[in-house]
């Protein structure tokens, strides 16, 4: 009787140890079997679709054919050339805090992945993504204090319904200079161009150099001329507000620039301001165009993990873990192992939800910070752990969970259907899009109006006649489900800033097919 007692107790102190154990792996598991999915098409399919974002004079290599040249003469009014960049989404004003964003985890993509795009025969294609922004950027920024940072508006943009090669609608261009401040736009265009300039380093040495130079001219603007962009843009007030504030950003930008030039002064600038600005006051519980912490949180404790203690300071090393912490608050908020209620909501199918309007954009930025992190964690000296309230994931466990991520987007959900557009046999085929829900300029050149687009194409029930292939569009709701419907905005639009993590998570998860 003793001896089954003693049994018994000793079988619950297994058990107790085994619990916390058993609750990551339960919160990991995806909900549904996984398919094999072609991470290499859907990457390759992501690079197609920021094609189709393009502005400006098309280059002869151009694969989407239905697009053709569009916005050839935005700046002329102003007189400055700001011809080229991207669409940010279904419409056509070039804005540039989401577009300096989609560029900068473009780049960060290529940094990370480069030799995964190569083996996938896509990194030419990431690098001519990326460089079709940056030219517009070193275009927009004219002088070292002035930044070109919109070109169009965004109400008369919405109220016509037309292909980008018919535009009627103002192309009014929106500068940020002295008298009238912009800090995130300056501090995300840096940024970007600090990022690229890593990435053509070895292939376009000049290039990077002069990409190096207007991010170091534009983060000094930013830092020197402090101000909210959509206070002194109002234009951009109602579609890309900054309601972070710019404190992100300029974090953000200086350590693109320590991770670019090695220089002292920059990683000390993300030191001193550390709470100044946020990087070590904020606990968030996502990642986009306008909220950056978390990526600066991880950035920052990248510079630990990647064995550069030996070279810090007793205070750069304290302030660093202070950004590790938040960092992790952030990851373990995504994984659902925090313990006080700020956990990232989940769809019963099991993809992170955060809001109704363009969920996917946050499980895209979410599941590029996680692996990117995972990745690090998996060859960093300290422990190769990441530490939760609720149980501490191996990097195995993370990139686990983030694969549950992109499977669900790729067609492993409640209803079997696929996000990104063109993938797989079910997809989106009412994408909210002027240009695609169009007949395209190639098959019929005749004149389509502002109000006439509305009247013959918008309310059409009908596939668009135009594929937007690679395209992650809003996603489902908290319920997951999905309406394909052209009016349906905040599910059937789709971003760049979706796409551009996206690249480097589908590059981190491509293997190649041997024959």
């Amino acid at each position: 009787m003793f001896v089954g007692m003693e049994r018994d107790e000793e079988r619950r102190k297994i058990l107790e140890r085994l619990i916390p154990l058993f609750s990551i792996i339960f919160l990991l598991l995806p909900a549904f079997s996984q398919a094999a999915f072609d991470y290499g098409d859907a990457l390759s399919k992501s690079l197609l679709y920021l094609e189709a974002q393009r502005s400006g004079h098309l280059p002869h290599g151009q694969r989407v054919t239905w697009r053709g040249h569009s916005g050839l003469t935005d700046g002329l009014e102003q007189g400055v050339d700001l011809v080229g960049g991207y669409y940010d989404a279904g419409d056509h004003v070039k804005f540039g805090l989401p577009m300096a964003f989609t560029v900068t985890m473009l780049s960060w993509s290529v940094a990370e992945y480069r030799h995964a795009m190569a083996s996938a025969g896509e990194l030419e294609h990431a690098l001519e993504a990326i460089k079709w922004g940056t030219d517009y950027f070193i275009k927009a920024h004219t002088h070292h204090d002035v930044l070109w940072a919109e070109v169009g508006d965004g109400d008369t943009d919405h109220y016509c319904w037309q292909r980008p090669e018919d535009m009627t609608t103002s192309r009014k261009a929106h500068k940020i200079d002295p008298d009238r401040p912009g800090s995130e736009v300056a501090g995300e265009t840096a940024a970007a161009m600090a990022a690229a300039s890593l990435v053509f380093r070895e292939t376009n040495p000049h290039y990077s150099h002069l990409l190096l130079h207007h991010a170091q001219q534009l983060f000094a603007f930013g830092d020197k001329y402090r101000g909210k962009y959509d206070t002194s843009i109002p234009a951009v007030k109602s579609y890309y507000p900054s309601l972070s504030g710019y404190g992100d950003e300029l974090l953000w930008a200086a350590l693109w620039l320590h991770r670019a030039t090695g220089r002292e002064d920059y990683l000390r600038y993300a030191i001193d301001n550390a709470h100044e600005l946020g990087g070590t006051g904020w606990d968030v519980s996502e990642f986009s165009w306008d909220i950056k912490y978390a990526g600066v949180q991880i950035l920052a404790s990248k510079l630990l993990m990647e064995g550069g203690r030996h070279h810090l300071q007793d205070e750069q090393i304290s302030i660093l873990e202070q950004y590790r912490a938040r960092g992790q608050h952030y990851l373990c908020s995504c994984l659902g192992l925090n313990a006080n209620g700020s956990n990232v909501r989940r769809t019963p199918g099991g993809l992170l939800f955060v809001r109704q309007w363009n969920n996917m954009q946050y499980v895209a930025s979410a599941s590029f910070l996680l692996t990117v992190f995972a990745d690090h964690l998996a060859t960093s000296s300290g422990e190769p752990e990441l530490h939760c309230p609720r149980g501490s994931p191996s990097p195995q466990d993370i990139l686990s969970f983030v694969k549950a991520q992109v499977d669900y987007i790729l067609g492993s959900n409640p209803l079997r259907f696929s996000y990104l557009v063109g993938f797989g046999p079910k997809y989106p085929t009412r994408v909210h899009h002027r240009a695609a829900s169009t007949v395209s300029y190639k098959v019929d050149k005749s004149f389509i109006g502002c109000a006439q687009g509305y009247d013959k194409w918008f309310g059409r029930r009908r596939k668009n006649p135009n594929v937007l292939v690679g395209a992650l569009v809003g996603g489902p709701d908290a319920k997951d489900e999905f309406t394909d419907v052209r009016g349906n905005y905040m599910q059937t639009e789709a971003c760049t800033y979706n796409t551009a993590p996206m690249v480097g998570v589908f590059a981190r998860f491509y293997r190649p097919r041997h024959k």
